[in-house]
């Protein structure tokens, strides 16, 4: 996969007569009767002449079926009704639908023993494309960071009578008035004391204060369960990447209400499969009154956490260790704590503090730890490199013959200053730093046409002022084919508030433990699938040469569009990079979700376009 290339600031195309579809489809069937009128005259050549002819010729079998591709999906836009027929608003009971999450379903189709709750693809139904709608009372987010601490409650699916009744742990975490909630800011006092527990487990690792996470090596934690996002904002000030992970929940969402706060979440659990993360790939992993059963399943839910855990990183556990728990009779009940402290001595993990109801473990970064336990302990894994895509749990411990088997503690800050980290990942440093390059200055582009002006046909009459781009909020970013992650550090670069899901495509290059090694929030994803989010949780979605790899894989474009459009916030922006002819496929299918569209020339002399679209805010 090639990043584009910009020189000097994008032309803009004003909007196409639509004979030029016509025209697009006559050429494409033309070139397709020519290609395949060709195909028995080509097989009279000889292998003398065959390596005399340019390279096109000799990936024949490819342009062939490529311009079939290319016909049927031209054919499918030409032979409907009405080519830009916009699809219809889909019905109330979708606006908050996660697709994949279907307990009836799962449960008819005999899923139990909480397998119901995961996320389970393959038992969708297929039901009539629509675009998902607006609640009634939904609101633009209010900008960074003001949007941290207080966020539209018609936006969240929290009812006024939902937060009434769900006690007074959620009252004190924050204030419903009228059509908000108030979260406490860092200015002022946080609920139940975020700032006096970060620091508590600073103090618990060795540390003077959490400030020090950084110097100590910790920069990615995840945090299950997130609660409202408290300790997460806290996280976010230190300048740490918290990802929260927790089930879906058909009300009163802690995902959907940290990606309204701008904090990075995603739905994901681990009840029967695997995370969709790489072995070693979290410096912290963070768990307060989680409300998972640590000690069920042979504890292959702890040997889950161990997994994606680096060398020398730290398992937080906050539960009262009052409570009964866990699968033992009950003469034998023990706390939460105590069962991990004898589960984990299988696994080369040491307690190494407690303080009132939170205990610290810390993985071992000697990885011959292992060879020296006893002989009934828990197996080593005989996988390699290979990203789990929601995978059986295994009851194995991963990880320990990876390059990447190196403790926080001896991790750099600054990625990429030092050779040996190209080596694990096996890539070229030069090739890194000049697509880096071609991502700083793509990013300088970007930021410019993230203004409704791309849209207006008019010039702007005298006197009137550009808005500041961007025009909206944008604060969580994905970057669906993000590659090495380099749009990421590019806006970091820039100083801009704002996160990056960078998503690597299954059966894509397997760059996602570089992007965490980074210190990046990343996750697999197949794109043929939609994504574990809840509608309206992302400001801004790239895709880089995204749709060209999907053709390979015969995924729907059409459905793509439609996740995309549930995924993103109105006044939300859509930037797609790729090839002239998909880009074109592109813009029709950006009409039928009604998004503004435009096409935008990179002038570098390649194929290659940009189609810039803004999701309006409509409710009918």
């Amino acid at each position: 996969m090639r990043s584009p290339r910009y020189k000097g600031f994008p032309l803009i195309f004003g909007p196409r007569p639509r004979i030029s579809w016509l025209l697009l489809v006559i050429i494409g069937v033309v070139a397709l009767v020519t290609i395949l009128g060709t195909s028995t005259s080509s097989s009279s050549y000889d292998y003398a002449t065959s390596a005399r002819i340019p390279s096109f010729y000799s990936n024949y079998r490819r342009i062939k079926e490529q311009a079939a591709v290319d016909y049927l999906d031209l054919s499918s836009l030409s032979f409907e009704a009405s080519r830009f027929k916009e699809f219809p608003l889909c019905g109330k009971e979708k606006e908050n639908h996660v697709p994949c999450y279907n307990v009836s379903s799962n449960m008819l189709a005999g899923l139990k023993d909480d397998e119901e709750f995961d996320r389970h693809c393959e038992l969708e139904r297929e039901e009539k494309r629509c675009v998902v709608r607006l609640p009634k009372d939904y609101k633009i987010p209010l900008r960074w960071p003001l949007g941290r601490d207080i966020i539209w409650s018609g936006n969240v699916k929290i009812t006024k009578d939902q937060f009434l009744s769900s006690g007074t742990m959620t009252k004190r975490l924050m204030l419903l008035e009228e059509n908000q909630i108030a979260f406490h800011s860092e200015d002022g006092l946080i609920f139940d004391g975020v700032k006096d527990y970060a620091r508590q487990i600073a103090e618990m690792i060795g540390l003077g204060s959490d400030t020090e996470f950084l110097e100590a090596g910790v920069r990615t934690v995840l945090d299950i369960g997130c609660g409202f996002g408290s300790f997460g904002a806290h996280l976010v000030s230190l300048k740490l990447m918290p990802i929260c992970i927790a089930e879906y929940e058909a009300t009163g969402s802690q995902v959907q209400l940290a990606l309204e706060r701008g904090l990075p979440a995603m739905i994901a659990n681990f009840i029967s499969k695997q995370l969709p993360y790489p072995a070693l790939s979290f410096d912290m992993v963070h768990c307060a009154q989680c409300g998972i059963i640590w000690d069920i399943k042979d504890a292959m839910l702890l040997l889950e956490v161990d997994r994606v855990l680096k060398p020398g990183g730290y398992f937080v556990l906050t539960s009262p260790t009052s409570k009964s728990q866990g699968n033992l009779p009950s003469t034998k009940k023990t706390s939460i704590s105590t069962r991990v402290d004898e589960l984990s001595k299988n696994i080369c993990w040491s307690l190494i503090a407690q303080q009132d109801e939170t205990f610290l473990w810390q993985k071992t970064a000697d990885s011959n730890c292992y060879s020296s336990r006893p002989q009934a302990s828990i197996p080593l894994c005989k996988d390699g490199e290979s990203i789990p895509y929601y995978g059986p749990l295994v009851s194995c411990i991963s990880g320990t013959t990876s390059k990447r088997w190196i403790s926080i503690q001896n991790s750099s800050t600054a990625w990429g200053t030092r050779p040996a980290e190209f080596e694990v990942h096996g890539i070229k440093p030069e090739e890194f730093f000049e697509d880096m390059q071609v991502w700083r200055l793509a990013l300088k582009n970007y930021w410019s046409l993230l203004t409704p002006l791309i849209f207006s046909d008019h010039p702007k009459r005298p006197g009137d002022e550009d808005p500041l781009p961007p025009f909206n909020m944008v604060r969580n970013v994905m970057d669906m084919n993000a590659r090495y992650g380099n749009l990421n550090a590019a806006l970091l670069e820039e100083g801009k508030s704002a996160w990056v899901m960078n998503v690597i495509p299954v059966n894509s290059r397997n760059t996602l433990p570089m992007v965490l090694d980074r210190g990046f929030a990343g996750v697999l994803h197949d794109w043929c699938e939609p994504f574990p989010t809840y509608p309206r949780t992302y400001d801004m979605l790239h895709a880089n040469e995204l749709l060209t790899h999907l053709s390979s894989e015969r995924c729907s474009l059409m459905d793509l569009f439609l996740e995309m459009d549930r995924i993103l916030r109105p006044e939300g922006w859509v930037v797609i990079s790729d090839k002239l002819g998909v880009i074109e496929m592109a813009r029709a299918f950006a009409t039928r979700v009604r998004w503004e569209a435009r096409v935008i020339d990179i002038q570098d002399g390649s194929d290659q376009r940009l189609l810039v679209c803004q999701k309006p805010f409509l409710k009918k």
